[in-house]
């Protein structure tokens, strides 16, 4: 099979996360599909030890970091992600560099007779693409010869594809925020409840600092299961040092130690991070996972993770960022102010249609800058109408454009010397940013309508 042929295959299947269901209904998320689907390929999200991740705000950052350093002390790793930037080869790493297209190919070949066998019987119902996907990373890092599987949550934690998985040396909880209502539930202490199921039976917890809600659903789950939980805030300070555009430098104390490193992300979320992947560090060390300290700063110094506070240009300064609820803009805000300290924000912003808009418009109040408002190629983006609406009602300047690209290029004939020009509101509409101004051919399904972007010139 070729690699498009694949990607075609994929998106024929149940995918939730460009499908939208029937208004007042929820896609069925049942782990017992994917223990079958598992089971019939040879149980190999047995083989390999794991170490998982979930959270609202940071699991991707933190999922990298905790590969990169296991990385760098050199480990063969598996690093399991979602959604991706460009391409879906993005989503199944070893290390930090993406499988290719022809080894992605190969893992959909694998797999795809044992889905299609368990779809056609009946019983379970459609394999998702999501399901099918990480089931094609459990086989991928088991056929590789892995040392560990970092594994980030899809969605949730208690029923995402990723928790058919034994109990992994240590569960990572990153920040929790209101996100995915639709699915979770609508307040922070539900969401957290599903997100606190990825802790097992007698295992090893770590939490980043929390609202008191979620932080009571994590510790309730860590009781009733008997598992160690570590709470980042209580155990580990950490503290900014000098910083540039290429990166921070900070300092982490903890139980173990002080820890001082450089990491080439921006923002005092990523030091929060930092410690929780540190906490994650200590524990595998008590486990008997030889970290020394040089592999963990070498870790931090090596990790890339596109997209967050990510400087794409200097001149003017264009920045992309992932923010897609009303916590994470808040957060991006803060960012802005106390790391770039703009003359003015030149906003590209668009989102999904699931999100919290008028919470997302309302968090950038702070920041007041001029909006050029975009929809994405993502067949769930909102409209330019609804999107600038929200915007108008909190008193911001609202631009209407047409597509991403149509609203980068308003923003940079617009900027001035002292400008930010910022692209935020949704991964997907960094993602296509990203593919203007770094030349990057973005991998476009003709299942889907979308716009195809052109490089904007340099």
């Amino acid at each position: 099979m070729e690699y498009r042929e694949a990607v075609h295959y994929l998106l024929g299947l149940a995918d939730w996360e460009r499908m939208m269901a029937p208004s007042g209904q929820r896609p069925r998320y049942d782990l017992g599909r994917m223990e079958v689907l598992v089971e019939r390929l040879g149980s190999p999200h047995r083989v390999i030890p794991a170490v998982h991740i979930t959270g609202s705000k940071g699991k991707g950052s933190t999922s990298a970091m905790l590969a990169s350093i296991l990385t760098s002390a050199g480990y063969k790793v598996g690093l399991y992600t979602s959604p991706h930037l460009h391409t879906f080869c993005e989503r199944i790493r070893f290390g930090l560099e993406p499988v290719s297209p022809q080894t992605f190919a190969r893992l959909v070949d694998t797999v795809r007779p044992i889905a299609d066998t368990l779809t056609q019987e009946g019983t379970w119902g459609r394999v998702t693409t999501f399901e099918f996907l990480t089931a094609m990373a459990f086989v991928g890092f088991r056929d590789a010869g892995c040392h560990f599987q970092v594994l980030e949550v899809g969605l949730g934690g208690t029923l995402d594809a990723t928790n058919v998985i034994p109990p992994p040396l240590v569960s990572v909880i990153t920040s929790i925020s209101l996100d995915h209502t639709h699915n979770l539930g609508n307040s922070v202490a539900q969401i957290a409840r599903d997100k606190a199921g990825i802790i097992k039976t007698g295992g090893q917890a770590v939490t980043a600092p929390q609202a008191e809600p979620a932080l009571e659903e994590i510790r309730q789950r860590a009781r009733v299961v008997g598992a160690s939980l570590v709470e980042v805030a209580q155990a580990y300070r950490w503290r900014r040092g000098p910083w540039s555009l290429e990166g921070q430098h900070f300092t982490i104390d903890g139980p173990q130690g002080r820890l001082e490193a450089w990491m080439p992300l921006l923002g005092e979320y990523q030091l929060e991070n930092a410690a929780c992947a540190l906490a994650a560090v200590d524990i595998l060390r008590r486990q008997g996972v030889a970290l020394p300290e040089e592999a963990v700063r070498e870790g931090f110094r090596r990790v890339r993770w596109p997209a967050r506070l990510e400087v794409l240009r200097r001149r003017p300064l264009v920045v992309a960022d992932g923010a897609h609820n009303p916590y994470s803009v808040a957060r991006l805000c803060e960012a802005v102010r106390d790391y770039l300290a703009p003359r003015r924000v030149l906003l590209v912003f668009g989102a999904s249609s699931d999100k919290d808009i008028p919470g997302m418009a309302e968090a950038l109040v702070p920041m007041a800058p001029k909006v050029f408002v975009a929809r994405s190629r993502h067949p769930r983006s909102a409209s330019v109408e609804r999107v600038a609406l929200a915007l108008a009602q909190c008193g911001l300047e609202a631009v209407p454009c047409g597509g991403v690209l149509d609203a980068l290029q308003q923003a940079l004939s617009n900027a001035q010397e002292g400008d930010l020009v910022l692209a935020a509101g949704s991964l997907f509409v960094a993602g296509e940013v990203r593919e203007a101004l770094l030349g990057i051919t973005p991998e476009t399904y003709p299942e889907i309508p979308q716009v195809v972007l052109k490089p904007v010139a340099p």
